[in-house]
């Protein structure tokens, strides 16, 4: 008897993305930059608020094509820092203390 097989659709399996970037990065900045248009109400505030717009949004999408979790990775890898174990290269030569600290 052959193994069955189950097709993986690609509508279920695809990243959060919005506008080609970070969904929740690109919102973000879209607040960020439409907040601050309309709060200053002047000619230098808007020309500042569309080039931060446009460079964020050029910014995450450059992200999203390399990787787009890489918020994700980002945001664990902050939240692991305290775990990683403190040694220099993975050939370093530990002292008998120290090898039974990290078994």
């Amino acid at each position: 008897m052959a193994l069955r097989t189950i097709p993986i659709r690609r509508a279920g399996n695809r990243n959060n993305l919005f506008m080609g970037g970070d969904r929740e990065l690109v919102m973000f900045a879209g607040l960020l930059a439409f907040a601050l248009i309309f709060a200053a109400q002047e000619l230098r505030a808007t020309v500042f608020g569309l080039t931060l717009w446009f460079s964020t949004l050029y910014g995450c999408r450059l992200m999203a094509k390399h990787d787009p979790k890489m918020r994700q990775v980002y945001l664990r890898h902050r939240r692991y820092v305290r775990f990683y174990p403190p040694r220099s290269t993975p050939f370093r030569s530990n002292s008998g203390s120290q090898g039974r600290q990290y078994k």
